[in-house]
């Protein structure tokens, strides 16, 4: 884990930022020597309602076709 001081993070913010994103990997900045605070990047959280079950199932065969033949059906016989 890297470490720097506050006042070369605060020189440096944006381009260290970018960096944590690329690569993922935390820097502790560092006051007079004592850590102070850990800036790690976010990990988006799985909470989309639609396609959070994407790659789940495996569809297999017509599911188009209605399951019970259309002669069979009470409304088209009226």
């Amino acid at each position: 884990m890297k470490q720097m001081r506050a006042s070369a993070f605060k020189a440096r913010c944006l381009t260290v930022m970018k960096d944590i994103q690329a690569t993922g990997e935390p820097v502790v900045v560092t006051k007079r020597g004592t850590p102070v605070v850990k800036v790690v990047p976010v990990v988006p959280e799985k909470s989309d309602l639609f396609g959070f079950m994407a790659g789940e199932f495996k569809v297999v065969g017509d599911i188009e076709s209605p399951v019970v033949p259309q002669k069979q059906w009470e409304i088209l016989k009226k």
